[in-house]
């Protein structure tokens, strides 16, 4: 009996030291983002862009709602949340928004590939110099920056999103209702 106790309690304390460890390698990392200050509300940052062979500016989007998603061809969460991005584009376009995609693929080929083998429905840009992300403060992908009709940052959100979920979709027509 004795034995018994002593055996669960070694086991009890090492899960509690082994997630204490756990919980230490989070908060060193450097991906982690706590104390991180909320951008919502923040004007979005204009940078140029060509889109369809048209120079441009995020800037010349004022007025519509845009979703600005940072990803790769390389990132698996970024292959997955593709479909649901393409439609998220199909419902929103007529009420006056666009999902913009930021590329940070260096291999353009891989990067037409993925575009025609995933048939995007939304613009992309490809950025080599991943710039823009790191402007924005983006450390990993995908990341989304929701803008309102204003330029400014609406939401932030970190990691892959299934944009057809009801809460998401009811937050977008929200937003999209703002004039």
């Amino acid at each position: 009996m004795v034995a018994m106790k002593d055996l669960k309690r070694n086991l009890l304390t090492v899960l509690v030291l082994g997630g204490i460890v756990a919980l230490l390698v989070a908060f060193a990392m450097p991906d982690y983002r706590q104390g991180e200050a909320s951008p919502m509300g923040k004007p979005a940052k204009d940078f140029a862009l060509t889109l369809d062979g048209k120079p441009m500016h995020l800037s010349d989007l004022r007025g519509k709602v845009v979703v600005l998603n940072f990803w790769a061809t390389w990132c698996p969460p970024c292959v997955d949340e593709t479909p649901s991005l393409s439609e998220l584009q199909t419902r929103i376009a007529p009420m006056g928004g666009t999902v913009l995609g930021v590329s940070m693929d260096e291999d353009e080929q891989a990067y037409e590939r993925f575009l025609q083998a995933y048939g995007v429905g939304y613009p992309t840009y490809r950025d080599t110099t991943k710039k823009l992300a790191s402007e924005y403060g983006t450390a990993m992908y995908p990341e989304t920056y929701i803008i309102d009709r204003h330029g400014r940052i609406a939401r932030k959100i970190v990691g892959e999103q299934d944009w057809n979920d009801s809460d998401i979709s009811a937050y977008m027509q929200g937003l999209l209702a703002q004039k």
